[in-house]
């Protein structure tokens, strides 16, 4: 169920006896009407969301129902649309008169007999305030139907129901449809979330639709968000939020956006489905904060790509450190060769120290096993050497230290002034064969 208001063309009023003024209304006749496609599908189940201007036929079996007309009979006169529909809980707040009867009359018409019993809304009549509006609801029949002209309808109006009739200080039918004559006024029905705009507020909200587009596409990945590009298009996009917002604020030929009147007195509103939110894109503080929330996202989304391209760097630095480090390790690595002759310098300095009367473990190493005899032959002074010192003291103790028990028998045996002992030589050559 759709709600609408209609334009109504009055009769000249008159005054009963008691004082209430009593006026005949002709409602807009059959015929088709513009919508926006968000108007009457602003779920997209017919896919007409982002169609644009659409139309819709009230046709005269909607019209001359009997049950429709008589549904209006014995519904209340407001002053102004009620923000809530009329029922039986509020009527005595919002009830200014009634509609006595309805009738169809010549030309197609079908005309609504009121009667205003309200002192205040009848001096407010006669103050100026004359327009009218009957707000009602309907059922849309979705499918192709063809309006007089052969106008292409992708819906049709069934079903009316009345509730009210109101006074208002302007109509969706301008002053034409007003308390002083009997012009016949055919005027196309709006429905309740439609509004009479500059073409700012249009231009508003093509832009916004761009700017919303773009922004689906920096999410999706579908357009650059970084380097030259990305900041292009989001400058574009930043652009598009701006116009939009211009648009909303003044419209682009300097007139503000006008509202018109709803069905139920609150203000017309124009929605549209941002990143899933229904947002009042008439009300420009509320337009206002949806573009800053949207560029609030972008600029959350663009510092998130921001911190990712550093984490990015970061691991593209370690990942180049870590292949230096396995290129060095791989480098590092001994041939077969060197491992041999690394084993045979090592079985060689164990021998010497052994020689050298040193204890040689499985935990020393070969600095550690070199360091250990040179400290035992110089002492402390040892203590503060490089391993270069002590490989190169080290090798010289090896050469100091080779000892030929019969070499050294002669020499003692051969000294000025010496004794040859024959069993001091012979005691040194059995000691050089033994070792």
């Amino acid at each position: 169920m759709v709600l609408f208001s209609d334009a109504l063309t009055l009769d000249a009023p008159r005054r009963t006896s008691d004082g209430y003024m009593a006026v005949r209304a002709k409602a807009a006749r059959t015929g088709t009407y513009a919508y926006l496609g968000s108007e009457i599908d602003p779920d997209n189940k017919h896919g007409l969301r982002d169609a644009g201007m659409v139309n819709v036929l009230r046709d005269a079996a909607a019209v001359f129902d009997p049950l429709s007309a008589h549904s209006f009979i014995g519904k209340p006169i407001t002053d102004n649309h009620p923000t809530v529909a009329v029922n039986a809980k509020n009527w005595r707040d919002h009830a200014r008169g009634t509609v006595m009867g309805a009738k169809w009359e010549e030309g197609g018409y079908l005309a609504f007999d009121l009667m205003l019993t309200d002192a205040d809304t009848i001096d407010a009549v006669d103050a100026g305030k004359r327009e009218l509006s009957n707000g009602y609801a309907a059922e849309l029949q979705f499918g192709d139907f063809d309006g007089p002209g052969g106008v292409k309808c992708v819906a049709k109006q069934i079903a009316i129901k009345g509730n009210h009739v109101a006074i208002v200080d302007r109509g969706r039918a301008g002053p034409s449809c007003a308390i002083t004559d009997a012009a016949r006024c055919d005027s196309a029905p709006r429905s309740i979330f439609d509004s009479l705009t500059t073409d700012g507020a249009a231009e508003a909200i093509a832009w916004l639709k761009k700017a919303i587009a773009l922004h689906k596409k920096h999410m999706d990945g579908t357009a650059p968000t970084t380097g030259s590009d990305g900041e292009k298009s989001q400058m574009l996009m930043m652009t598009q939020m701006k116009n939009a917002l211009s648009e909303l604020e003044s419209g682009s030929s300097g007139k503000s956006m006008k509202m018109d009147q709803s069905t139920y007195g609150a203000p017309a509103m124009k929605t549209m489905l941002i990143d899933g939110l229904t947002v009042d894109v008439s009300n420009a503080d509320t337009a206002e904060a949806t573009i800053k929330t949207l560029i609030a996202a972008r600029d959350a989304a663009g510092a998130k790509v921001a911190g990712l391209e550093t984490q990015v760097v970061t691991l593209t630095t370690d990942k180049a450190t870590l292949e230096k480090q396995v290129k060095e390790l791989t480098d590092a690595k001994p041939t077969p060769a060197q491992l041999r002759d690394a084993a045979k310098q090592f079985s060689q300095v164990v021998e010497k120290a052994k020689a050298l009367g040193i204890t040689v473990t499985d935990s020393m190493d070969e600095t550690a096993i070199m360091k250990a005899a040179v400290t035992k032959h110089v002492g402390d002074a040892a203590k503060d050497w490089t391993d270069k010192d002590i490989s190169v003291s080290f090798a010289t103790l090896k050469a100091a230290d080779s000892f030929d028990p019969l070499r050294q028998g002669i020499i003692d045996n051969a000294a000025p002034g010496a004794v040859t002992n024959i069993a001091n030589i012979r005691d040194a050559a059995r000691a050089a064969s033994n070792r």
